[in-house]
């Protein structure tokens, strides 16, 4: 995802980094996870590989080695597995689907952390600039998901436009009023759609967007797609955002979460939306202000919203966006955050984690594409133009 491509140096300046860090020495490691619990569905089906109960996969390879590795889910407060492992553990996992945030402060109290290992793409839960301050390398799996999610996306517009949420509730409650459903369902073809950020996901949605016969495709980003991206895509660059959201019928959030990007969408942008736009959010929920996003879904300002990601992960029961709905009765396409963790995505970055730890390992560079932070600086350009 990117508002937001690497830089184009980062190729280089990758290997440099890598090549700064001495060999890691052989010796056990502490490694520590924090996933999301799986329950019974993760005993059932081993392929959910980013869950607790299966760990990424990689327990019996890490001890193999010699290393101690602890997996949780408990990952709030001072007394939390998270918490009170952190202080001496070398290499944190996390997710994105149940993030352990890893503070200014807490980065200060982790003595001996010396890689953060993002299990999927996007890292903005952890502080990147303590990160840098403290040497600490911060990596994720570019691409194991970015299929994914803008199949997510895809969906999401759909749902949205097609008025599915509330044709398919009328049937679970026994009813059958075609006019009241219809009224609000429209075709995707002739409609100017626009991503707001256009990296590997936003591009991927440009091109899955085309055979819907658009009237127009747009795009917001800092840098324009690259030529033959471009090409390929037919999408146009609107360097304004408030210009930018004022032409769109439906706008899909493909950036990711910084100082740039936080609390981005909110009450002010949202008076440029034309009047009855979707908005799609599969990106980070904090790029939206939460109450801002409701009212306008509330008020029609918004024709609705859907997305996978919340402020707060997981969303607590009285979170705004659980029960927003537009003056219709519709417009409300939430779930819980899983767009980049289908089985074939957790396949994808459960193995990219593991040849990341078996570089650290053995003191070999890291894929360039992989490294949001080397050692003591930023070598992307994916978290904001610095």
């Amino acid at each position: 995802m990117s508002l937001l491509n690497a830089s184009t140096a980062a190729f280089k300046r990758g290997i440099a980094s890598s090549a700064l860090r001495a060999q890691a020495p052989n010796r056990g490691m502490k490694v520590l996870a924090v996933l999301y619990k799986g329950g019974e569905a993760a005993k059932q089906e081993p392929r959910l590989l980013g869950t607790v109960e299966n760990q990424l996969g990689i327990r019996e390879w890490l001890e193999s080695q010699g290393h101690e590795y602890i997996v949780t889910d408990d990952k709030e407060g001072p007394n939390s597995v998270f918490q009170q492992h952190l202080k001496d553990a070398e290499i944190l996992i996390t997710t994105p689907f149940h993030p352990g945030y890893l503070t200014r402060e807490l980065v200060d109290k982790a003595k001996n952390l010396k890689v953060c290992v993002t299990a999927g793409v996007g890292s903005d839960h952890i502080d990147l600039d303590a990160a840098v301050e403290k040497d600490i390398q911060v990596l994720e799996v570019t691409g194991s998901n970015v299929v994914s999610v803008a199949e997510q996306v895809m969906m999401n517009i759909l749902l949205l436009v097609r008025n599915f949420v509330p044709a398919h509730e009328m049937i679970q409650r026994g009813e059958w009023q075609v006019s009241d459903i219809a009224r609000n369902a429209y075709d995707l073809e002739g409609k100017v759609i626009g991503t707001l950020g256009a990296g590997r996901i936003g591009s991927l949605v440009l091109e899955r967007l085309q055979p819907f016969n658009p009237k127009e495709l747009l795009y917001y980003d800092y840098s324009p797609l690259r030529s033959d991206v471009a090409a390929k895509v037919r999408a146009r660059r609107v360097e304004d955002l408030k210009e930018f959201v004022s032409q769109c019928d439906i706008i899909t959030i493909n950036a990711p979460l910084h100082e740039g990007t936080k609390g981005l969408i909110n009450a002010d942008l949202l008076k440029h939306f034309k009047k009855g736009a979707w908005l799609v959010n599969t990106a980070r929920g904090a790029i939206c202000n939460t109450e801002d996003v409701a009212a306008a879904v509330e008020s029609g300002q918004l024709n609705g919203y859907a997305g996978d990601v919340w402020n707060i992960q997981p969303a607590p029961k009285d979170h705004p966006w659980r029960y927003m709905k537009n003056p219709l009765g519709g417009g409300n396409g939430m779930t819980p955050h899983y767009s980049g963790t289908t089985l074939d995505a957790q396949a994808r970055y459960a193995a990219g984690t593991k040849q990341i730890l078996e570089n650290y390992f053995k003191g070999k560079p890291q894929e360039p594409a992989n490294i949001i932070v080397g050692v003591g600086k930023y070598e992307t350009k994916s978290y904001g133009q610095r």
